[in-house]
């Protein structure tokens, strides 16, 4: 099982840019499909980006589609999250997830229970 560790959380003004890291231990992250996950106070968990297992595919949520990116470095073991042009609803703890297949044919990303291992989370903090 993969086990996960995010960082790179904090405080931002509104329109400015963080990148979360996601450190993964175990040969594992290279074969599978990662996400980004995340949780506003008083709202469920809601995912908000994935990438394939050789990152050639991508998908995000509508709320952030053209302002995150996501990305992973399998040589580094290590997934991303860049978010630009940060909005005070962007406030949550984001959580990496490591999902159980390669690819991303058929929304299984959208499907928390289709993720094996979850990061511990991040806070993020925008402002105005």
């Amino acid at each position: 099982q993969v086990q996960l560790e995010e960082s790179g959380g904090g405080l931002v003004q509104a329109g400015g840019s963080l990148r979360l890291s996601c450190a993964a231990s175990g040969r594992a992250f290279s074969s599978i499909a990662m996400a980004w996950f995340r949780q506003a106070p008083g709202k469920e968990r809601e995912f908000v980006a994935a990438i394939s297992w050789i990152g050639g595919t991508s998908y995000y949520a509508d709320s952030v589609k053209g302002r995150f990116t996501i990305s992973r470095d399998n040589a580094k073991n290590t997934l991303y999250l860049q978010m630009n042009s940060l909005k005070l609803e962007d406030t949550a703890v984001y959580y990496c997830a490591a999902g159980r297949r390669p690819s991303l044919t058929s929304s299984w990303y959208l499907d928390q229970a289709n993720f094996g291992s979850w990061g511990q989370g991040t806070q993020v903090t925008v402002s105005s």
